[in-house]
């Protein structure tokens, strides 16, 4: 046996014996092949979406900044207009690159590619499958908060050493929306359908408190809004760019925990369901 094959079946050996028909302990070789695949056809595609929070945080927070001035931050203290929506758009950031990575890129190799069938075909199990989309997503996301955080540091607007903190928070975000992105293309069928999931992005961008305090919205629509799962992520983010703790925090923590669980749970059994039938 070679020394793959070795280490494969002592990573065997520790999954419980309910798993074993859904997970084989490889997910490594969907990670490789994903890492090939962007290398060689989609490192532009990964590059554009650096750019597109950085653009908005010019328009919107150094443009429209200037008119605005400064508002009141997480602790109640007077912060720019500019550092107000840097952590949400980095947010946002995370959630985009998770998405596309967990639906479009999915829906194509699920679809037409059948690329999903064939790895289910080998020893490979539905969450080797999930896990690995799901980290190659992950690693898109980590690229993004990395580069935005950079950017924000260079224009002094991370109000805090805690801001730090935004690039591993913006991973468990993307983490979050990965997990569940998967699970729900797993419907889908066609590109109308796909649509779908633009048509709930855009608004949730838009109405997450991302340019706008949350008190300027009725009170209706502020409960609407704080059950949103952008929204946890934009305040997590911005209470850690100013250094400013809360028990809210937890409980926007509490909230991607069971995203992220739930995601997992419906992205395996979805796989299974098509595809071991």
């Amino acid at each position: 046996m070679s020394s793959t094959g070795v280490q494969q079946h002592l990573e065997l050996k520790n999954v419980p014996q309910g798993l074993a028909s859904l997970y084989s302990g490889n997910v490594r070789a969907v990670i490789g092949r994903g890492l090939l695949a962007t290398r060689s056809s989609n490192w532009l595609v990964m590059m554009s979406g650096f750019f597109e929070p950085v653009l908005y945080l010019l328009s919107m927070g150094v443009g429209l900044g200037a008119l605005v001035g400064s508002v009141p931050g997480p602790d109640g203290q007077p912060i720019s207009y500019a550092a107000f929506i840097a952590p949400a758009l980095l947010a946002t950031s995370a959630m985009n690159g998770a998405v596309y990575d967990s639906t479009w890129n999915v829906f194509f190799k699920m679809n037409f590619a059948k690329l999903y069938q064939g790895m289910l075909y080998t020893s490979l199990g539905p969450l080797d499958v999930a896990l690995g989309e799901i980290f190659l997503a992950l690693l898109r996301g980590l690229m993004y908060a990395t580069g935005f955080t950079a950017v924000l540091g260079i224009m002094g607007l991370l109000g805090s050493p805690s801001a730090l903190l935004m690039v591993p928070a913006s991973v468990f975000i993307a983490f979050g929306f990965a997990s569940f992105g998967m699970g729900i293309t797993s419907f889908m069928k066609t590109f109308q359908q796909m649509d779908w999931i633009n048509f709930v992005m855009l608004p949730m961008f838009l109405f997450s408190a991302t340019f706008y305090p949350l008190t300027v919205y009725p009170e209706p629509i502020q409960w609407f809004i704080q059950a949103m799962p952008l929204w946890h992520g934009v305040e997590l983010l911005r209470e850690l760019s100013v250094g400013a703790y809360s028990p809210a925090m937890l409980g926007h923590i509490a909230y991607y925990v069971v995203m992220i669980v739930l995601g997992l749970v419906l992205t395996t059994t979805r796989l299974r369901k098509l595809f071991l039938r």
